[in-house]
This record gives structure tokens, C-alpha cells and sequence, in this order.
């Protein structure tokens, strides 16, 4: 199996990444902790709806939002966003058990 390329010509590796430096650099300096930050979006989710929605709630539809997005075609950006949110979502989860 040869190296794997999305249509803009970024590997895998380089998808995930981006996503890694994301989620643990810049957009964590620009919106505070995952936890305090989804946690937050969580509470408001939750009075708006009416149904208790948690921090891992909050990534992962962040995810699916980016999943409804990729339907229209590939995009670099909403596929790094996506791994981002899940890999959020798998730790934010940890903190709710």
C-alpha cells in the first residue's frame, strides 16, 4: 500500500497532524481549555434544548457537523477539524465517567 492522499495532496499523517497542532496550540490558546471551553457550549446547548448535553456531547456533534460538511465534497479543513473534535471527545469523555 503506497502513501494514501486526500484530493488537495495532504497524507494522513499530515491531516492528523494539523489536527494535533490545532487542538493542542493555537485554538487552545485562543479558546482556554477543552474542558472549560466545550464545557461551556455544553450548558448552553443543554438550557437551549432542554436535554442534558456534556463537553463530549459538544465535540462530538462539533464532528458530525464537520462529517455533514465533507458530503458536499472534501475539504482539507473540515477533515482536520474532524479529527481534532473526536480526539477531543475521547478525552473529554474520560473526564465525564
Amino acid at each position: 500500500m503506497g502513501k494514501q492522499m486526500n484530493d488537495n495532496g495532504s497524507t494522513r499523517s499530515e491531516v492528523l497532524d494539523t489536527a494535533k497542532q490545532l487542538i493542542t496550540g493555537d485554538r487552545a490558546r485562543q479558546y482556554g481549555s477543552a474542558e472549560d471551553n466545550f464545557g461551556c457550549i455544553a450548558s448552553m446547548w443543554t438550557a437551549y434544548t432542554g436535554a442534558r448535553i456534556n463537553a463530549s456531547d459538544v465535540a462530538n456533534m462539533m464532528a458530525l457537523l464537520k462529517i455533514a460538511r465533507l458530503r458536499n465534497g472534501s475539504h482539507e479543513d473540515s477533515s482536520v477539524d474532524g479529527c481534532g473534535y473526536l480526539a477531543l471527545a475521547h478525552e473529554l469523555t474520560k473526564e465525564v465517567v
